[in-house]
């Protein structure tokens, strides 16, 4: 008989409202990759998180190396070799990359703290590993990608031996990506067992030995990678045949919408300007996307565009009007949307319901308020519903569920759902599917698309090449804070875009 790392044996966890593990059972062989794919909601966090001793299960049992083991606490699986790297960073954003890394299992003599032994440890484990990440930096400062390579550090440096990445790649550029693969292969190779929850099927196809899949709280199957296809999967995830290709007509671009003309936004982690004099434009009935590497201002620009940083120079205009200094509401009110690449710091209340999450922009409206600024909770929750039933947000209680309850694929529907229904005249949308199954990426790309029919101007801000090449219509490159070239998705290639994000290319020249 085969003796596996881990056994969650007949594993059942419900919520109110909810079955979100319905008699599940998963095996993991001892050096394998075991990838557990599902569409949003379908219950691959929770199951990984009572394997972590965040949640108790009602029924079932684990066991490890054929032993039944209790794990009541992070502590008792820590204890017992098991790592786990959220797709919601669990980081302290005061403290530094260092201080997160050990936090818990501090390296101390006499009492005093040894950060120089810790230091050299998280060095050698970032060289080997090829994850570089500046241990001394605060955790507010980094980008996302960078917050990642902090998580999974703090995972080696515990020297567990069972690693489950949740959605490890939501936030990572397709060089960073690789790069991952190859660390997941190493460790593998190394003896460590790896649970990899996913919903990107081609880096399941690559990386992974077997692949348990997940439905609406059910277990579906498990199968061997190289015996089966990437429709194969699709059709066991969500039930039904999925199109990867966007379907979309030849764009017809419009008058001005957004007009950037020389925008610098300083940096918050070093003393050089993040964003360097841009200036580009976005007209209706037109999908904008700038592309690049994690880093290289992206998110900066974004800030600027949409209010959250203060622009140190140049000027916005949006629909004509003058934006440069103006108050975020006011954007709001004046026709631009906002899908955030961080949904829990800029998109979500975490502890407001799901329906005052719906009209966190909105509440104020007579739709929404009479004129004495009483809520209308009746007609707040009958547009939450039509929105929740519209968008397939998928939520225990429905429109009252807390936003923080929710998976984090939902959250992130619900989001859209939001930002779209606002009926822009520009729709700014970082990462929009990030961390979404291939159903819902579908159905989101068709959302945008459709805005972009409707005459809207779309700003579009992405790290997945594939969503580069398939749904924008003109993308821009930006590399260390400025556009370095513009092209055409059906002109070009995503190796010769991939030069121009490494700076290796610019403005059609070599380097």
């Amino acid at each position: 008989m085969e003796q596996y790392a881990v056994e969650m044996l007949h594993i059942t966890k419900r919520f109110p409202g909810i079955i979100a593990n319905d008699d599940i059972t998963l095996q993991l062989k001892k050096g394998e990759i075991h990838a557990l794919l599902g569409e949003n909601g379908a219950g691959k966090s929770t199951l990984m998180s009572v394997l972590f001793g965040l949640y108790t299960p009602e029924e079932g049992e684990i066991r490890m190396d054929g032993e039944k083991v209790v794990i009541r606490n992070p502590n008792d699986a820590n204890d017992r070799g098991i790592g786990m790297v959220h797709q919601h960073f669990k980081l302290v954003e005061c403290f530094t990359v260092l201080d997160n890394i050990i936090m818990g299992v501090e390296p101390t003599s006499l009492g005093f703290l040894q950060k120089r032994l810790a230091r050299e440890k998280v060095k050698a484990m970032s060289e080997k590993y090829g994850l570089h990440v500046d241990p001394d930096a605060l955790i507010s400062d980094i980008t996302v990608g960078m917050q990642q390579r902090t998580e999974i550090l703090k995972m080696l440096y515990r020297e567990n031996d069972i690693l489950i990445f949740d959605e490890p790649t939501a936030v990572l550029t397709p060089q960073e990506i690789d790069e991952l693969m190859q660390i997941m292969k190493n460790l593998a190779a190394e003896g460590k067992s790896i649970l990899f929850i996913s919903h990107k099927l081609n880096e399941i196809m690559t990386v992974a030995d077997r692949c348990s899949v997940l439905r609406k709280g059910k277990y579906i199957g498990t199968v061997e990678i190289a015996n089966t296809s990437k429709a194969e999967l699709s059709r066991m995830m969500v039930g039904r045949d999925v199109k990867f290709a966007v379907d979309k007509e030849e764009a017809q671009p419009g008058e001005v919408v957004l007009d950037v003309k020389g925008m610098t936004v300083a940096s918050k982690q070093h003393g050089k300007d993040a964003v360097r004099n841009v200036s580009f434009q976005v007209r209706r009935g037109e999908i904008v996307c700038i592309a690049g590497i994690d880093g290289n201002g992206q998110s900066e620009l974004v800030y600027g565009v949409t209010g959250l940083e203060p622009v140190k120079s140049g000027k916005l205009t949006m629909c004509g009007v003058d934006i440069t200094k103006m108050p975020i509401r006011k954007r709001s009110v004046s026709g631009m949307s906002h899908i955030p690449e961080d949904r829990h710091k800029h998109g979500l209340v975490l502890d407001y319901t799901l329906e005052d999450n719906m009209v966190l922009q909105r509440y104020f409206e007579p739709a929404f308020t009479n004129g004495l600024g009483v809520l209308r909770r009746k007609e707040i929750r009958a547009y939450a519903e039509k929105l929740i039933d519209q968008y397939d947000v998928r939520s225990g209680q429905g429109a009252v569920t807390t936003a923080r309850s929710m998976s984090g694929g939902n959250q992130q529907k619900a989001i859209i759902a939001r930002e779209i229904d606002k009926d822009p005249e520009l729709l700014v949308a970082v990462q929009p599917t990030r961390g979404l199954d291939v159903g819902a990426i579908e159905y989101i790309h068709q959302q945008i698309v459709a805005q972009r029919d409707a005459g809207k101007a779309v700003l579009l801000v992405s790290l997945e090449l594939d969503e580069v090449m398939n749904v924008s219509d003109r993308i821009l490159v930006m590399y260390e804070g400025e556009i370095v070239g513009e092209f055409d998705p059906k002109q070009v290639t995503v190796e010769e875009l991939g030069l121009y994000m490494a700076g290796a290319k610019r403005g059609g020249a070599a380097q």
